[in-house]
């Protein structure tokens, strides 16, 4: 389960510049630990991922992609996919966009806290809500292939922005 450090929703202290690294780090890791080639464009779809701390569409990785000068939508895609496949990234279905995996060395399933303001998010790994999901299911007796949990508010930040502007 996630401490409450990692659900910290991204501030100012972050080191951005350690956490991409860490990122790109771990998944050059788990790429070669699986057999899965991280080419260059896999590698720098990645990176934009990480780069944004909130979530990113394709078209919006497509054109930091294209002013590089070397992307496609079909090539884009197979790199989300591919990222995806490895649990490397996470889709939010709400947003039609993409997140970087906080975990990405074991698989879960997706659980998010997600700003309606900024769109900063915060991942959050609950075996409690998946065993909750799983025994509902069972309860039915429907069977789960992969879930995730979507939850919207608004983040630290943007509460205390909105309670300063009303006051």
């Amino acid at each position: 389960m996630s401490t409450p450090k990692e659900l910290q929703f991204i501030r100012g202290e972050h080191d951005h510049e350690l956490c991409i690294s860490s990122a790109m780090a771990n998944a050059e890791q788990l790429c070669q630990q699986r057999g899965q080639r991280f080419t260059t464009l896999r590698r720098r779809v990645f990176e934009l991922v990480w780069q944004q701390h909130r979530p990113i569409g394709a078209y919006e990785v497509l054109e930091k992609l294209q002013v590089d000068g070397r992307a496609a939508p079909p090539t884009v895609y197979r790199a989300l996919d591919f990222l995806l496949d490895l649990g490397l990234i996470h889709r939010i279905n709400s947003l039609n966009a993409y997140v970087g995996c906080v975990h990405p060395e074991y698989p879960h399933d997706g659980h998010f806290f997600i700003c309606e303001s900024c769109k900063a998010f915060a991942e959050l790994d609950s075996p409690l809500i998946t065993k909750a999901i799983e025994q509902s299911a069972a309860d039915v007796d429907f069977e789960v292939h992969q879930h995730t949990v979507e939850i919207m508010g608004l983040c630290p930040r943007c509460r205390i922005k909105i309670c300063r502007e009303d006051t």
